[in-house]
């Protein structure tokens, strides 16, 4: 992955050294708060879910709740820590692949006559505090709504090689295997912004922990989609991929399949509690937008769709 050239982005809140409790990392998504989102998602969701090619009546009656492991109390976050461009490696290549993500979706958005307004990503060790509650390497990458920011423990690259074996180990190629992840977290911060994510809470309030889990699976392949648009897009821009990216992309997605987790850590599966989704569709979905490059291959709740 080429990725020198991508404009840095200075919406990075360094908190790495706070310190705190560690943990085994659960693979991504995006947490819910005790409290409303309070975007004002639903005042736009009618004319962006029309702009983007998400079905509105479909927002309006069927989509997954966010919700990650852990805590749902609303907490006040932390000190805030350095904000800026890290100086580090690892920090200028998240910034690098933030960067390139708020470039393309302003780009997307922009085409469909609306703004796109960047999130705050937060690189932290260990743990650290969110208005999602408290965050620890033990719960993965996540998306905190009411923030609109990504919280990544950037250990979680090392486990993605070594404990999930969702790259080779060391390769070059495990580079888009991170940014991957980053990219999907961001497809949680535009369902956001289209309103998706409120009027998922609202459903998710109404059913059963079966229906729960089986419409949380379908944001966060939506998800997979969109980082597989943006990854498209960047693509078309400037040719950043190289030889075994995608390959590796695919391998980090099956990895972090709920079958393949499940399969790991108990031995079976249980498909009703799948909440990310199976190692094969999360590998489709992806393709889905990386092969289209259009929002409107990634409308996971269509009847059928999975």
């Amino acid at each position: 992955m080429r990725w020198d050239d991508f404009r840095r982005s200075k919406n990075v809140e360094d908190r790495r050294g706070e310190g705190g409790m560690g943990g085994f990392p659960f693979p991504g998504g995006a947490r819910r708060a005790g409290g409303g989102i309070g975007l004002g998602g639903l005042i736009i969701i009618g004319l962006i879910a029309w702009a983007l090619g998400i079905n509105p009546l479909t927002l309006l009656t069927g989509l997954d709740a966010i919700q990650g492991p852990g805590t749902e109390q609303t907490r006040a976050p932390s000190s805030p820590g350095q904000t800026g461009t890290p100086d580090d490696n690892l920090g200028q290549f998240v910034s690098a692949v933030l960067g390139s993500t708020e470039d393309r979706w302003n780009e997307i958005f922009a085409q469909a006559g609306a703004r796109y307004r960047a999130p705050r990503l937060v690189m932290f060790s260990r743990a650290t505090q969110s208005a999602c509650g408290f965050a620890q390497s033990a719960m993965g990458p996540f998306y905190c709504p009411p923030e609109q920011a990504v919280y990544l423990d950037t250990s979680f690259f090392q486990d993605l090689q070594r404990r999930f074996g969702a790259c080779p180990v060391g390769s070059k190629s495990c580079e888009f295997s991170q940014a991957y992840v980053i990219a999907h977290e961001i497809g949680h911060h535009v369902q956001n912004m289209t309103g998706i994510l409120e009027k998922v809470r609202e459903v998710q309030s109404r059913v059963g922990e079966r229906e729960r889990n089986a419409l949380q699976v379908r944001v966060e392949l939506q998800a997979d989609c969109y980082a597989g648009v943006w990854a498209n897009k960047q693509q078309s821009r400037s040719n950043f991929l190289e030889e075994g990216d995608v390959d590796a992309a695919l391998q980090t997605a099956s990895a972090i399949g709920d079958d393949m987790l499940q399969k790991k850590s108990q031995g079976y599966v249980v498909p009703d509690s799948f909440t990310h989704g199976s190692s094969e569709q999360r590998r489709r979905w992806f393709m889905n937008g990386f092969k289209s490059g259009s929002v409107q291959n990634c409308n996971t709740f269509a009847e059928g769709a999975l």
